[in-house]
């Protein structure tokens, strides 16, 4: 590995975010489906090198309830996991490409034990930036809901502290590892759907940097005064660490609507109009491209301190915006 590249892998993200030469750029990936190869990620990668990311985020998932019939034509409810973790593949990324590699721990539907074994694995293979998530309690079965797991991301946040220092989750004592981990933790500009207002979603959020958190990335939004609004509202009550933008150019006319439901994100109504005038997915794409490029150069011009995207379904469009951005 050359010199440039081990001390790119060795900085925090909130010092890379910062470096004044360009714009950062980075995206997430989700792990493919079982049975695929780790080939689909390197493509994703492969195209979109070229810009340079900054680092690469690893999404991961809790097992997920499927119905499976028996021999006698009963359905039974059968918990499986459907994608790889994303241990192995932020190893492989980072080892194979340089680039840092950041892993999803999330605290729904895994316990604080495997949560553990997590992050010695991790340690281990030296991949020592994560992203700490509560993730989603939907669709959690009854023995999910019964494990030894933290309710939310700050109780996860605690245990990597306690990690780092070389205290277990069960409060026995072992080596502090020799890099302690660094992570981000997300917020929400448009406020979480359990949040009750905007301030308080302010005070949990100063709450994660108050608590170590080295970074904030945003959930996804398509109004950029929303995420200025918030940031200003941060700041006024002493959050200093970056607030990184996350956004994703729609690609299907139907997250018009999906994405309102699933990630309470208002779609702006000039944006709405487009998208309504779409016949087809491709005329969507396009739609997609437009604006994710203009709220891009406009993030960038107000001096963001980098642009994270997420990139389920959008490489393509992903490519197109960085080419005009980047």
């Amino acid at each position: 590995m050359k010199l440039d590249e081990f001390k790119k892998r060795n900085m925090t993200i909130s010092k890379t975010t910062a470096e004044p030469q360009k714009l950062s750029f980075s995206f997430e990936l989700l792990p493919p489906l079982k049975g695929s190869s780790i080939k689909q990620v390197f493509d994703t990668i492969d195209r979109l090198k070229e810009f340079e990311p900054k680092y690469i985020n690893i999404t991961t998932h809790h097992s997920e309830n499927i119905y499976k019939e028996d021999d006698n034509g009963v359905f039974h409810k059968v918990n499986v996991r459907k994608r790889p973790g994303s241990v192995a593949i932020a190893a492989a990324i980072q080892n194979r490409y340089g680039i840092k590699a950041v892993p999803h721990i999330i605290s729904q539907g895994f316990s604080k034990e495997e949560t553990e074994y997590a992050l010695i694995d991790l340690a281990f293979l030296g991949v020592t930036d994560l992203l700490l998530l509560r993730g989603d309690t939907k669709n959690l079965d009854s023995n999910q809901r019964k494990m030894d797991s933290h309710q939310n991301a700050t109780g996860l946040q605690e245990q990597v502290n306690n990690f780092n220092k070389g205290v277990a989750y069960d409060g026995s004592l072992f080596t502090a590892p020799e890099r302690p981990f660094t992570y981000g933790m997300a917020c929400y500009p448009e406020k979480h759907e359990e949040s009750p207002n905007l301030d308080s979603e302010v005070f949990y959020t100063k709450m994660k940097a108050d608590n170590g958190a080295d970074y904030l990335v945003t959930q996804m939004f398509f109004d950029n005064q929303k995420y200025f609004d918030f940031v200003d509202k941060c700041r006024a009550e002493g959050i200093t660490i970056p607030i990184i933008p996350g956004i994703k150019p729609i690609h299907l006319k139907s997250q018009l609507t999906v994405l309102p439901k699933i990630f309470r994100t208002e779609i702006p109504g000039e944006l709405e109009r487009e998208l309504r005038k779409c016949k087809t997915d491709a005329d969507a794409v396009e739609v997609g491209v437009e604006w994710c490029t203009m709220q891009s150069h406009e993030l960038a011009k107000k001096g963001v301190p980098g642009i994270h995207y997420y990139a389920l379904g959008t490489t393509e469009s992903i490519y197109r915006i960085a080419k005009e951005v980047y």
